[in-house]
């Protein structure tokens, strides 16, 4: 199966000196390494453009971005960017709270099997 890498993981690997990484650091760098290898790892654009932001110079900006292009930016789909950001912060707060969420959007039954979050219906 292929994987989606966040930003997150790219900065260790390509930002971050290794000396630098703490154990689960420099485990997660591993298998980022190992899906590489493997060719399973995939990237889109505004990953590609966060790690690509606020780089200093340059140079290492080039470096960077010569690195990146050996990773394809994987296509977009209207289906794949169909939920608000607002809608997420909720779903973020009812997951992290462990509450319900009592809404009237039919979206929320879709992000409910995906992100598993409780709704709540109406008892009458």
């Amino acid at each position: 199966m292929n994987v989606l890498v966040d930003t997150s993981v790219w900065s260790l690997a390509l930002r971050r000196h290794a000396q630098d990484l703490s154990p689960a650091e420099v485990s997660v760098v591993g298998e980022l390494t190992e899906l590489i290898k493997e060719g399973r790892t995939r990237v889109i654009g505004l990953v590609r453009q966060e790690l690509l932001s606020g780089i200093k110079t340059s140079a290492q900006y080039e470096k960077l971005r010569a690195i990146l292009r050996s990773f394809p930016d994987e296509p977009i789909n209207t289906e794949d960017i169909a939920v608000s950001v607002p809608d997420m912060v909720i779903c973020a707060i009812a997951l992290t709270r462990g509450w319900s969420v009592f809404t009237n959007d039919p979206d929320f039954e879709n992000y409910k099997n995906i992100l598993q979050i409780k709704l709540h219906k109406a008892r009458k």
